[in-house]
């Protein structure tokens, strides 16, 4: 196995924490050992459970709601149409998705050249899914002293019990999890009724359970590997960091030398008696969802999500000693430096964000309700009517973007004597058309083989609805 050099951090005899410079050896990669979270309250872990459960209930409920008979967010893969609130998209539209990922990839650039990881430890699928299963599993197999008694005792009637009622709740969640996202995909009220019944597509079976599996083994068994050695974010989050980047960080300048001591010696008579402010509780350890220790320094593992605040703050509340010992912070503020909240790229990506962001508005603002293709009949490029005149066939395909039925006036332009033998086509609301023309003009006005031609559609209804296509018109110029 390959080894890289690493620093000793055991603690030294008399329980204080002091570094030494011997270099040890320390494996790439370590088996994996069970981490018991412990459960802890405190302002920034109320801050991510709220988030969190909006998130959830954001995910869970917006399938379900209609209007206008229609699912709120609907992405119907097989009619090609994406119903997001009253707007639907269409394949042709993909820039606006293309552009909405770009804005979304400078705006996760911003938050983490500001505040780090905070994405990871509020916000992100994983991590939201896996603090459920950890608080059912609280919940259910009790504390963290409780669990680990629970798993190292043999198998008995009680431990059965709540293992099995464990492991039901995280399937039952899983199964949810499965049927929700498939109903961003299908309408979820049919799927809810096909599914038990066998009436559903299979493709619908297999995408449930694989989510099902999916979020079962990710967020009851894999949790922090995840985040450590499958999410890319992690690797190359450090990039974006600089040193006026918002942190979790342990103030090692004032609680070192750590130890334990009396909760009876007061701040002053510690410090007098040589101790730091820490008491190597180890509670920072226990409440990470890594398993980490922030006092070890800046990791890449850590996801941000400050259980290792609330639960130093706890202890110091207790200790009768200022809060912060871990906290919010910056690299240039633990080494006794003015931060800089107003810095060039941070400012850049703001800038950047802003733009794309305006932009993205102004094109859905600007968003034209309606979309057609004019295609050529490619059998036969052209013909020669009875009467003289030389014909061309075009398939229109008119796509209503509009949420009301609109009726379209059709008509083309680029040679004089240009007729259509249709002129007004209607189209329901969100209804795509398929609609065959025969363009006609006197060979007289052919002075080559192709000319410009352009079809113009407009609402009726409305006159800001209008929209143009530039195609050719194919002829015999031979006299």
């Amino acid at each position: 196995m390959e080894k890289i050099p690493s620093h000793d951090v055991t603690p030294n005899p008399v329980g204080h924490h002091s570094p030494s410079s011997e270099t040890v050896s320390q494996e790439m990669y370590a088996k994996r050992r069970h981490i018991y979270v412990r459960e802890i309250k405190g302002v920034f872990q109320k801050l991510r459970r709220s988030a969190n459960w909006a998130l959830m209930l954001a995910f869970f409920l917006l399938p379900w709601i209609n209007i206008g008979g229609r699912p709120l967010i609907l992405f119907d893969l097989p009619s090609r149409e994406f119903h997001i609130f009253s707007a639907t998209f269409y394949p042709q539209e993909f820039i606006l998705l293309s552009w909405l990922l770009i804005i979304c990839a400078f705006g996760l650039f911003f938050i983490t050249v500001f505040a780090g990881r905070v994405w990871c430890g509020y916000t992100c699928p994983q991590s939201v899914w896996t603090f459920l299963f950890i608080w059912l599993e609280h919940r259910i197999e009790g504390s963290r002293n409780r669990r680990i008694k629970l798993d190292n005792q043999p198998m008995s009637a009680d431990k059965a019990w709540r293992k099995g009622a464990k492991h039901t709740a995280w399937l039952l969640i899983a199964l949810a999890t499965g049927v929700t996202f498939v109903g961003y995909f299908t309408p979820v009220r049919d799927l809810v009724t096909d599914l038990p019944t066998i009436e559903a597509h299979g493709w619908s079976y297999f995408w449930v359970g694989f989510f099902l599996v999916f979020t079962y083994l990710n967020a009851g068994w894999l949790r922090e590997q995840v985040c450590i050695y499958m999410c890319p974010y992690a690797r190359f989050q450090s990039v974006m960091f600089d040193r006026d980047t918002l942190i979790v960080s342990y103030d090692e300048t004032r609680g070192e030398p750590r130890g334990h001591r009396k909760k009876s010696l007061s701040h002053l008579e510690a410090r007098e008696a040589g101790y730091g402010d820490c008491i190597d509780c180890d509670l920072c350890v226990q409440v990470c969802p890594t398993g980490i220790d922030i006092r070890d320094g800046l990791q890449y593992e850590c996801i941000t999500c400050a259980a290792c605040i609330d639960a130093c703050d706890s202890v110091m509340d207790k200790m009768g000693y200022p809060r912060g010992l871990v906290r919010y912070t910056t690299e240039n503020a633990l080494e006794g430096n003015k931060s800089h909240i107003m810095r060039p790229r941070l400012l850049g990506y703001f800038a950047a964000l802003v733009l794309m962001v305006g932009t993205f508005a102004w094109a859905i603002n600007d968003r034209m309700p309606l979309n057609f293709d004019a295609e050529r009949e490619r059998t036969q490029l052209y013909q020669m009517t009875r009467d003289g005149q030389i014909s061309n066939v075009f398939s229109l395909t008119i796509r209503n973007l509009d949420d009301q039925d609109h009726t379209y006036q059709l008509s083309v332009a680029g040679l004089p004597s240009l007729t259509l033998d249709s002129h007004t086509i209607s189209v329901p609301a969100g209804a795509s058309r398929l609609e065959v023309v025969t363009v006609t003009a006197s060979p007289d006005d052919l002075q080559q083989p192709s000319h410009a031609i352009v079809f113009t559609l407009q609402a009726q209804q409305d006159a800001d609805i209008r929209l143009e296509r530039e195609t050719s018109f194919l002829g015999d110029i031979r006299r």
